[in-house]
C-alpha cells in the first residue's frame, strides 16, 4: 500500500470545507485568528432534547461542535449515533467532530460521513489503526485518533504522521462531569515535543475535566483544541462560557509565547 500522507488543511487561517460544502473559518467570525486555540464545545453534556438549540446557542462563538459516540462496549454508556448527526447537520455550519468511542467504528464510518461528519476520531486502543486511519482518509474527514488515560502517549507516536489530531483523553471517557487526570499534562507535553519535531501542523485536543481553572496550563502544555461540555452547558449562559474559556486559554498561550521570547 501507498504511504498516507496526511492533510495539513486545518491550519489556522486556513478554511475548511463543511459537509455542505460551504468554506469555513476554524475560527469564529468575530474573533481574530491570532493564534491556534480552538474550543469544541461537547454536545454530551447538553440537554438532548434540545440539542439544534443547544449548538446554535454557541454558534457565533465556539470554532466546532465535538459528538461524543458511545457504543456501550468500548465506553460503559450508550449516547447517539449517524442519525442525530444527520438531523443536526441540517441546523449548523460548524466543523463536526465526531468522537467514536466504539469496537468497530470501520462499520459506521462512512455512515458517519454521510451524515455530515467534518472529522472522525478513533481508538488507538482497538487495533487496526492505519486501516481505519486510511478508512477515514479515503472518505475525505479529518483524521483523528485518541489515547485513553491508561495508555501510554508513546502509542500514538508511530501514526503521527499519519493523522491531522491526537486527542488526549483527560479523564476516563463514558460519562461527562468528571475531573481532570493531573497526569495527562504529562502526556500532553510529551506529544506536543513529538509533535513539534514534524512536518506540518497536528493539532492536540484535550477532552475531560476542562474549565477555566485548568485551560491555560493545558494550553501551556501544547493542547491547540480544547473539549468542554459541563464547563460550558453546564452554565446558565453556555455562549459567555465559550468566551470565558477562550479568554482562560489564551492565558496558556501568552504564557508560551513569553517562554519562546
Amino acid at each position: 500500500m501507498s504511504p498516507l500522507i496526511r492533510r495539513a488543511n486545518n491550519e489556522i487561517g486556513v478554511p475548511t470545507v463543511s459537509s455542505s460544502g460551504e468554506n469555513l473559518s476554524l475560527a469564529p467570525a468575530n474573533q481574530e485568528p491570532f493564534d491556534a486555540i480552538r474550543i469544541a464545545p461537547s454536545i454530551l453534556s447538553a440537554d438532548f432534547g434540545f440539542l439544534e438549540s443547544a449548538i446554535d446557542g454557541v454558534a457565533g462563538v465556539a470554532d466546532w461542535i465535538h459528538i461524543d459516540v458511545m457504543d456501550g462496549h468500548f465506553v460503559p454508556n450508550l449516547t447517539i449515533g449517524p442519525p442525530v448527526v444527520s438531523s443536526l447537520r441540517k441546523y449548523s455550519d460548524l466543523f463536526f467532530d465526531c468522537h467514536l468511542m466504539m469496537t468497530n467504528p470501520e462499520n459506521y464510518l462512512e455512515a458517519f460521513k454521510e451524515a455530515g461528519a467534518d472529522g472522525c476520531t478513533v481508538h488507538v486502543e482497538i487495533g487496526d489503526t492505519e486501516e481505519l486511519i486510511r478508512k477515514i482518509n479515503d472518505l475525505g474527514m479529518q483524521i483523528g485518533l485518541a489515547v485513553n488515560p491508561e495508555t501510554e502517549i508513546g502509542s500514538v507516536f508511530p501514526y503521527l504522521d499519519m493523522v491531522d489530531m491526537v486527542l488526549v483523553m483527560s479523564v476516563h471517557p463514558g460519562f461527562a462531569g468528571q475531573g481532570f487526570i493531573e497526569s495527562s499534562l504529562d502526556k500532553i507535553r510529551l506529544l506536543a515535543e513529538r509533535a513539534n519535531a514534524l512536518d506540518g501542523h497536528i493539532e492536540i485536543q484535550v477532552d475531560g475535566g476542562i474549565g477555566e481553572d485548568n485551560a491555560a496550563d493545558v494550553v501551556a502544555a501544547g493542547a491547540t483544541v480544547l473539549v468542554a461540555g459541563s464547563a460550558i452547558f453546564g452554565k446558565d449562559d453556555p455562549e459567555s462560557a465559550v468566551v470565558e474559556l477562550r479568554e482562560a486559554a489564551r492565558k496558556g498561550r501568552t504564557s508560551v509565547s513569553n517562554q519562546g521570547g
